[in-house]
């Protein structure tokens, strides 16, 4: 297998004008837990082994502050850290102890287009569970690009991800076996486009859907079955604006995956998905997935 340096997508950093509100849905309504608070910012974990899947800090506007990737050591740590800054990344906190609960040793940088990444080695884990219809763990972050082959080409050749595939509009990354942990989305301005959490299996994100719909908060696109990466979807939007998926059955790839380009991923008229049952996404959806900035710009 690729000799990938990072490891894992660890978390994502969410920027909220209602940090109550927002803990209030992805504990009550999402299925998160609450695990630790330090300022005027909260931890999120799933049932995973990851102390946290998500932060959520007050702030004046929903944003994406920052993601954040496990590294699988700590001179692949030290290395990539020269790597971004050799590459033009601002940097915005050289190698040191990380303010978070989870502990471990990291670096922030913000790359090129406009995103804050962390870097983490080292971090605490607990002691996970799978517990239907909640999430797992994080699945991906899409971002949204207003130049995405060079947003691409800097996953690849500066942080070592690999292509998995290249459809007409979007770029899947990976990092280990799980087809991508990072989407790239061409769209006119660079942004979030969504946040996906892996669920159990098949029968939870239907299950955990259905209680999400239960719970005042329809679904935005899906329930399908995507093309790149086969996973299974159901796209909502949280109360601040973010799009957000309920994912699971991620194709996993190993070195003998063949990338496939978006002369093969064409879908029948009027169809979005594999199995061709999932009503167009809603203009809301469509809306919020150009609508959420990055922190600082």
């Amino acid at each position: 297998m690729t000799d990938f340096p990072v490891s894992a997508l660890r978390s994502v950093e969410l920027g909220t004008p209602d940090l109550a509100g927002s803990v209030d849905f992805y504990t009550r309504v999402w299925g998160l837990e609450a695990v630790a608070e330090v300022g005027d910012k909260v931890f999120l974990a799933a049932t995973g082994d990851d102390f946290h899947v998500l932060e959520l800090k007050q702030s004046d506007r929903a944003e994406l502050r920052k993601i954040t990737f496990r590294v699988r050591s700590a001179e692949d740590l030290a290395s990539l850290f020269a790597k971004t800054a050799a590459a033009g990344c601002t940097v915005m906190r050289e190698p040191e102890a990380a303010d978070a609960p989870s502990g471990g040793t990291r670096f922030v940088i913000r790359e090129p287009q406009g995103s804050v990444l962390e870097f983490v080695f080292g971090d605490q884990r607990r002691q996970g569970a799978i517990v239907a219809n909640r999430p797992y763990r994080l699945a991906h972050v899409n971002i949204n690009s207003a130049h995405i082959e060079a947003l691409s080409s800097f996953y690849r050749d500066v942080l070592g991800f690999r292509l998995t595939d290249r459809s007409k509009l979007m770029a899947f990354l990976c990092c280990n076996t799980d087809h991508h942990a990072v989407v790239l989305a061409e769209a006119p301005s660079n942004g979030l486009n969504h946040v996906a959490f892996l669920m159990p299996d098949l029968e939870s994100v239907m299950r955990g859907s259905g209680l999400v719909v239960d719970k005042g908060y329809p679904i935005g696109w899906g329930v399908g079955r995507h093309g790149p990466g086969d996973n299974v979807f159901a796209y909502f939007i949280d109360p601040q604006g973010v799009v957000i998926e309920y994912t699971a059955e991620v194709l996993q790839v190993d070195d003998g995956y063949r990338v496939r380009g978006p002369e093969e991923w064409v879908w029948p008229p009027g169809r979005t998905d594999h199995w061709g049952i999932a009503p167009p996404k809603s203009d809301a959806c469509k809306k919020a997935q150009i609508s959420i900035g990055f922190s600082g710009v």
